[in-house]
């Protein structure tokens, strides 16, 4: 009696549209939608050349939703965008990714949320306003946002 073959663990495929929708929501608008508007509006000085900027960027979010889709369905193995560029491009394109990422790109992200949500909280709670300037050594300063 030959001994059945062992099984590679496979991930459950258990979200649903609306946990998949929430997800990209979350993704495309983030934490930027409190802080980018009043930062367009400046440049623009236009409420249609705002909105347009929005559409314009909308559209390409929207390209790039469905190019991941297809990728997703041509290579459809857990990692996302690693494997994406590791059969594109080769192990080591994916591998720089994967640790670029994890190291620099998800850090930075988490920072400048953790930045801005300070910054908010400033406004109901003052002594952590970005302007309280702790303690400076020589040209850095460093401010209760930063603890």
């Amino acid at each position: 009696m030959a001994a059945p073959e062992p099984q590679s663990p496979e991930l459950r495929r258990s979200l649903g549209l609306a946990d998949a929708l929430a997800i990209v929501i979350g993704i495309v608008i983030g934490g930027g939608i409190f802080l980018v508007p009043n930062l367009v509006a400046a440049e623009l000085h236009s409420p249609q050349a705002i909105l347009l900027v929005w559409v314009v960027a909308g559209v390409v979010s929207f390209f790039g939703a469905l190019a991941c889709a297809e990728l997703g369905t041509m290579l459809p193995d857990t990692g996302g965008q690693y494997v994406f560029l590791r059969e594109a491009y080769g192990s080591l394109a994916g591998f720089l990714y994967g640790w670029t990422l994890f190291t620099v790109i998800q850090c930075g992200t988490i920072a400048a949320v953790g930045v801005a949500f300070a910054k908010f909280l400033g406004v109901f709670v003052p002594w952590v306003k970005t302007s309280n300037v702790l303690f400076q050594l020589g040209s850095w300063q460093f401010s209760s946002v930063q603890l």
